[in-house]
């Protein structure tokens, strides 16, 4: 067990590892899923029988494929991984337990969950592991006395189409839970609430801290908001919202999404708030005295922006990310800030306590654990270096003469791979295999003919 898999309850929502043993013990527990995050931010792992989950797992751990972070979207083996091939085998890594994250999920019968990192056999971490990145980023934080405060404000789009149906259709013509812009609609988010109700009174039962449900723009768009936390806590709350959301909607026969982009309307965003605290509580990004921003504030979003496009990759992770970036969506295309201006990829938002940025370049597709180190890698690299802040951009960004965010996956990649800052903040091995990942999908999408192509040119070309 690593030593940060050691501490407090999250809340009095979350299980002690005692309190899990003694529920499976008395059979309230019969069934243990134990998860980690893959590349595409996914949770993988098993389903444990409790007792063998007690009497084996908890005292001598247990095991998954190294492949888990070296597969396509499709879980297909792929070339170019230097930590797992077909040549070294495809061997095991093991998974660590976080007791801090034990939940249960009342979605379903008896059922306890527990997160996990992934170390080797001979325990060193993998590097590429999303969760490990993360807590890398967040050691440096750390050792300057601080600790990174973040949320992720997640939107989805659901049908009133199973998942089964909506693969039989090929994912067209769905019947979304809304056919108008139910943006703030109570009369709107009132015809989705048996989804949205369970989704949030679950989400609360399993230990995140429920704020509101809003309808969205695009045709059956909804967004459940969660209060911040430390930014470990955000990600592994994300990545288990996005799994147990999924299967609420599959038992009401419904399907959601969370692609960036679904149709031509408007994508599905993941805007992420950060701040910085003293490990004691101080402020760090707001100067009291003087009542406005601090200069590290400044610092780190200047790092923030100098190092969009190099992080671009980190945070739009697939093809279909850069179909959001559109003038006029509410996704940013200028690589800017603005006080409480949501043209801006940054946008600032709060005072004193609250003082906070906004990255809204993220989609709802992204890996929360690699989005967050990309924005602590980039402050960081502001704060070292003193990066001046630019002024503040007024009016609309779309109409600027500000740099763009890549608006391509194999831009994105180029800037990701060839960067000094990504390197020297995440190290080769990292950017090589995220890299690999991305020409991966490159690669895949320039093979496929789409049903655009075919409809542009079956008959008249």
């Amino acid at each position: 067990m690593t030593d940060h898999a050691r501490g407090q309850l999250r809340n009095d929502r979350h299980l002690s590892m005692a309190q899990l043993l003694q529920r499976i013990e008395t059979g309230k527990i019969d069934t243990v899923v134990v998860a980690a995050t893959d590349m595409q931010g996914r949770l993988q792992g098993k389903r444990m029988h409790a007792r063998y989950f007690a009497d084996v797992v908890v005292p001598h751990g247990t095991e998954g494929c190294n492949y888990l972070l070296a597969v396509d979207v499709d879980m297909n083996t792929v070339d170019g991984y230097a930590m797992t091939s077909w040549e070294s085998g495809y061997g095991d890594m093991e998974f660590v337990l976080d007791e801090r994250t034990i939940r249960v999920l009342t979605h379903l019968p008896a059922t306890a969950m527990v997160q996990a990192d992934w170390v080797w056999p001979d325990h060193r971490p993998v590097l590429p592991s999303p969760r490990g990145i993360l807590q890398r980023q967040l050691d440096r934080v750390a050792e300057r006395g601080w600790e990174a405060l973040a949320g992720t404000e997640l939107e989805f789009i659901a049908f009133d189409t199973s998942y089964e149906q909506a693969h039989a259709q090929h994912y067209c013509d769905l019947t979304p839970v809304n056919q108008y812009n139910v943006d703030y609609s109570i009369l709107g988010t009132t015809r989705a609430e048996p989804l949205l109700r369970a989704i949030r009174n679950t989400m609360y039962d399993a230990g995140l801290d429920v704020e509101a449900a809003k309808g969205e723009c695009n045709f059956g768009q909804h967004e459940i908001g969660f209060l911040y936390a430390d930014a470990l806590t955000t990600a592994d709350n994300h990545a288990v919202y996005k799994t147990v959301a999924k299967e609420i909607a599959a038992q009401q026969g419904k399907a959601i999404t969370f692609m960036a982009k679904y149709d031509q309307r408007e994508g599905s965003s993941c805007h992420i708030h950060m701040s910085l605290r003293g490990q004691d509580g101080s402020l760090v990004f707001w100067d009291a005295d003087r009542g406005e921003r601090s200069p590290l504030y400044d610092h780190f979003v200047a790092g923030i922006l100098a190092t969009a496009a190099d992080f671009t990759l980190l945070y739009a992770p697939n093809i279909n990310s850069y179909k959001r970036f559109a003038d006029g969506s509410f996704a940013p295309t200028a690589i800017a800030w603005g006080l409480d201006n949501r043209t801006c990829a940054v946008r600032l938002v709060g005072r004193g306590p609250s003082a906070r940025l906004e990255n809204r370049i993220p989609g709802a597709d992204v890996n929360p654990y690699l989005a967050l180190a990309a924005m602590l890698a980039g402050g960081l690299h502001g704060i070292e270096h003193e990066l001046p802040l630019e002024p503040a951009l007024e009016g609309n960004a779309y109409h600027s003469d500000k740099p763009h965010v890549p608006h391509t996956m194999g831009a994105a990649r180029e800037a990701f791979v060839s960067s000094e800052v990504t390197r020297a903040a995440l190290g080769d091995e990292v950017v090589d295999h995220y890299a690999n990942m991305a020409a991966v999908e490159l690669a895949a999408y320039d093979a496929t003919v789409t049903d655009w192509e075919r409809f542009r040119g079956f008959e008249r070309l």
